[in-house]
């Protein structure tokens, strides 16, 4: 009997621990990817930027974007409509100078980020969703409701900044494969025959053998 119980606790403690390294895996997985989109597409929105100048709706810049959006869609699929490369632009002109850029953020992070007008709030944002570590739902809950607005009006800053944790608490990790823009950064085309966890766990032995 004490046998038994020594065996399903071992078998317990070596579950937690494996399951400790793939879901610190992916963490660094998702980090690594995340990373490599943000550069990329603000060195894309830098680019149409400098080919378009000031801007990118008069007739050249119309066309310029149009042009590069039915190469780049021939040649690397989806994520490239005009739309896509227009927000890339819009990216780079938010967030003109690299070093600013937060590593720890992805560009669903920026998507959001991008919309907040006022510069002191969008800073506010970026350094709040890094030092509370955010999920994408948590930092758009916090611009819908105003949560700048609210922690600078508030005499009780600690209550609304811990308000978050029981109107969207963060889940414990974040699918990366969920993340359409992911999927389309990688490549990666929808099939009905391809199921969820065999495209994560084909992503995560990737990066486990590197």
């Amino acid at each position: 009997m004490d046998n038994n119980l020594q065996i399903n606790q071992n078998a317990e403690q070596t579950y937690h621990s494996i399951r400790q390294s793939i879901v610190s895996a992916q963490h660094r997985l998702s980090a690594a990817v995340n990373s490599t989109m943000v550069i990329t597409y603000w060195e894309i929105g830098e680019q149409i930027c400098k080919a378009c100048g000031e801007n990118d709706r008069a007739e050249y810049g119309k066309k310029l974007l149009q042009y590069l959006s039915e190469q780049l869609t021939a040649e690397f699929g989806k994520g490239f409509s005009v739309q896509g490369l227009r927000n890339m632009r819009q990216f780079y002109c938010t967030f003109p100078n690299r070093s600013t850029l937060w590593s720890d953020l992805s560009w669903s992070h920026y998507r959001l980020l991008m919309r907040v007008p006022d510069e002191q709030a969008r800073t506010f944002y970026m350094e709040e969703c890094v030092k509370s570590a955010w999920s994408v739902r948590q930092l758009e809950r916090q611009i819908n409701t105003m949560y700048y607005q609210r922690i600078l009006a508030s005499q009780d800053k600690e209550a609304v900044s811990k308000e978050i944790q029981t109107t969207e608490p963060k889940p414990e990790y974040e699918k990366i494969i969920k993340d359409p823009y992911v999927m389309e950064f990688l490549q990666i085309q929808s099939d009905i025959h391809v199921y969820e966890g065999e495209l994560e766990q084909a992503l995560l032995a990737s990066f486990l053998w590197k």
